[in-house]
């Protein structure tokens, strides 16, 4: 089933109470879909769906946990059963905990594995399942820049982004002959909330601040809306992997191209990250 630009479609977005996934929701509805606003923060996907709904676009909000994977059963199966079917799934919910690998603690390393990585195979499989049985649909699974590079500082997070390309990417072949679609988004820095809610481990916030300053340096923030139109646009012409915006681009073809000379800048960047730690008790 082919839908002009998203109209008509009935979509599902998880994370859609704030930031990229409400720009989402917004872009979806101004598009002409049924968007289904799911977040764990079932106040804020509250909010959204009402003001979709305000705007004239027809929307619900969920209260869900993706790492609870009942709750994602129950978020695909009422949809399937309130709309007669899914036809977008768009995982996008996520947490960020950063910091030298050493100071996180496997409490920390779960935590962000259920919900970036656990959270969007989830949503992958079910979504996938109940789109094989209709005969068509399209799964677009949220990943980063941090899916296609190594990023030190970051591997818990960069872990689970790596996972989330190479699911969606083996889904896809998968997925042809049943009718179903999936798409990995690979975006840049973008102007959200991230940074304010980022923890990074054995880090004061204004060194995170700092460090959040050196990072828009090299790659300018783009805003959630207009990442947001980019990941329709590319899920509309149906890429496997939506990646954006140009310099991103660039970077992932240069570390493709010379990963022994990222790697040594990696290196360096490292050693430049753990002059922020608060413990400078083991600086090597």
């Amino acid at each position: 089933m082919r839908f002009k630009n998203f109209e008509d479609a009935v979509a599902v977005v998880t994370g859609g109470g704030m930031g990229l996934g409400e720009a989402l929701c917004e872009e979806l509805g101004r598009r002409g879909a049924t968007v289904v606003v799911a977040d764990i923060d079932g106040e804020a996907a509250r909010r959204v769906a009402e003001r979709l709904a305000h705007a004239g676009t027809p929307a619900a909000a969920v209260p869900v946990d993706v790492a609870n994977q009942i709750e994602v059963v129950k978020l695909i199966e009422n949809t399937v059963s309130e709309y007669g079917r899914i036809d977008y799934m768009i995982n996008n919910a996520g947490v960020a905990i950063g910091g030298d690998s050493r100071d996180l603690s496997m409490q920390q390393w779960r935590r962000v594995l259920d919900v970036d990585l656990l959270g969007v195979v989830h949503g992958t499989v079910h979504a996938y399942q109940a789109m094989a049985r209709q005969g068509h649909g399209h799964i677009i699974n949220v990943s980063s820049l941090s899916g296609l590079i190594p990023q030190p500082g970051n591997a818990a997070y960069c872990t689970s982004k790596h996972g989330i390309v190479g699911l969606s990417l083996s889904l896809r072949a998968e997925g042809v002959d049943l009718g179903v679609k999936v798409s990995a988004a690979c975006p840049g820095d973008m102007k959200t909330k991230i940074y304010d809610n980022m923890v990074v481990v054995n880090m004061p916030r204004e060194q995170v601040a700092t460090l959040s300053r050196r990072t828009h340096y090299l790659m300018p923030q783009m805003s959630a809306e207009a990442a947001a139109r980019a990941i329709l646009r590319g899920a509309d012409r149906n890429r496997p992997l939506i990646v954006f915006p140009a310099v991103v681009r660039v970077i992932w073809h240069l570390y493709r191209r010379f990963p022994g000379l990222f790697y040594r800048v990696n290196v360096h960047r490292m050693r430049l990250f753990r002059q922020l730690r608060a413990d400078q008790s083991e600086t090597l």
